[in-house]
């Protein structure tokens, strides 16, 4: 694991757009954070850095968003959901087990036994010390992702 501190919502955007320029198909990416914490934020602009010129908004009342880029993503809010079947009901795990693009899953922790064993894993917090301020902290999940964590923690270095 680690963590970087981001002094705005600009930074933030910033870091979202580099790592989407990275990314490759096949990217599961799951998303904690509070409300307003900043995670739509960084998808719109992870969004950016994968080609994807439409605007990027939070599915909560969609439940998924379909975006084409140089390769797609899919945008999940689980926010809504209240049971594990509603997951089943809306395909979830026909874009996750086996994604041809990237799948970021906002509110993932509702159904942290339900993810894939294999995910890349985006805590965004407000810090204390200024309202702009966020700790945006990577996780690993698996390791599949290994070398695209490792390529994302250099990012965050330089």
């Amino acid at each position: 694991m680690f963590e970087i501190i981001s002094k705005s919502p600009e930074e933030t955007a910033a870091l979202g757009e580099k790592i989407g320029r990275m990314f490759s198909a096949g990217t599961v990416i799951c998303l904690y954070g509070d409300l307003g914490a900043g995670k739509t934020l960084f998808v719109q602009n992870l969004a950016k850095g994968l080609g994807i010129d439409e605007d990027v908004t939070s599915p909560t009342f969609n439940i998924m968003n379909v975006y084409e880029g140089r390769m797609p993503l899919y945008h999940f809010d689980l926010y809504r959901l209240e049971q594990e079947y509603e997951l089943e009901d809306i395909g979830f795990y026909d874009y996750v087990d086996d994604p041809d693009g990237i799948v970021v899953i906002e509110w993932a922790d509702k159904f942290a036994d339900c993810l894939p064993d294999d995910f890349l894993l985006l805590t965004i917090e407000r810090t204390d010390a200024d309202e702009n301020q966020r700790r945006l902290a990577f996780d690993l999940r698996g390791e599949v992702y290994t070398d695209i964590f490792q390529e994302v923690e250099k990012l965050c270095q330089s």
